[in-house]
């Protein structure tokens, strides 16, 4: 924590000190300033998307170059030191870090948000819930008992899918009840011409949707999730609401990771000040994720 309020004094002191107005070309790497290449968890685009049109417009000799890609694929170029900035929906684990540490170097890590897997069906199906026990036998293959018949994922390498695999603990995906698509917008239209069907997606999917995808965002509907017996949330079927996000209700949420693995400090440090700090916890207030931390509201008292 101690490091991150750092951070975020010296982003602070360099805005002050006209870093806004720097005179360099792009090409000179500042930390408001220059070219990165930043790599996001596909799950994750439409509220990147914002944040990363909002810095370049404060900064106006910021370039970044903002991509989507799998989990694994993104994690696969970290590694192998071809990209150096990512945003991710989990730390590197173990196995990860020793590529790092062979290197002699520990990549900084920053949570800025908390984002949740929102579960979707077709609007003019009758239910309306379902239960995290129900998605864990369809996940290991077994016969539901609840309202899961089938599952729907943008694809097999997706982070949701890691997400669930885990919680199910299970290696791989069953060959019936669970299927992989190529995008999250594939998702979006495949429930919403397919009754009986759960849409797995990220959570700024379904309330930062692309106008070109509305028809479809008109014809599917959020359900509610209770979690296990003894577990928070499992008093109740709840929704991914910013809410029930805060108070930790909500089985199925996760946490947002912009993780800057630049060998000296850049405009990837700049960025990650830029999510961690006030503007960019205003963005994730706004796009309906959970910031990770409320920023203040000031109120104006007249006479």
């Amino acid at each position: 924590m101690k490091k991150l309020v750092l951070l975020r004094h010296i982003f602070g002191l360099l805005v002050l000190f006209g870093a806004c107005n720097n005179p360099h070309p792009k090409e000179n790497q500042t930390i408001v300033g220059g070219k990165l290449q930043v790599l996001v968890d596909e799950t994750l685009l439409p509220v990147m998307e914002e944040q990363v049109a909002v810095f370049e417009h404060l900064y106006k000799q910021a370039d970044v170059a903002l991509s989507a890609a799998q989990e694994n694929q993104i994690v696969t170029k970290l590694v192998n030191n071809e990209v150096a900035v990512v945003v991710l929906t989990r730390q590197l684990n173990s196995e990860e870090m020793t590529f790092f540490e062979a290197r002699q170097f520990q990549p900084r890590v920053y949570q800025f948000a908390q984002d949740a897997l929102a579960l979707v069906i077709n609007k003019n199906s009758a239910d309306s819930a379902v239960t995290v026990d129900d998605i864990i036998r369809v996940m290991q293959g077994k016969e539901p008992v609840g309202h899961v018949s089938r599952l729907v994922f943008d694809n097999p390498n997706s982070s949701t899918v890691r997400y669930l695999k885990e919680l199910a603990g299970v290696d791989s995906l069953p060959t019936e009840g669970v299927y992989a698509l190529k995008s999250n917008s594939e998702v979006l239209k495949y429930v919403y011409e397919t009754p009986k069907t759960i849409g797995v997606l990220g959570l700024s999917w379904v309330v930062r949707l692309d106008s070109t995808l509305q028809q479809y965002a008109d014809g599917i509907k959020v359900i509610g999730v209770r979690n296990q017996v003894g577990k928070p949330g499992s008093d109740g079927f709840y929704k991914p609401s910013q809410s029930n996000l805060a108070e930790g209700i909500y089985p199925l949420s996760r946490s947002v990771y912009i993780i800057n693995a630049e060998p000296r400090k850049g405009l990837g440090m700049g960025f990650a000040a830029f999510l961690t700090g006030l503007s960019g916890q205003r963005i994730i207030l706004k796009s309906g994720l959970m910031p990770d931390s409320l920023p203040p509201r000031e109120l104006i008292i007249r006479k």
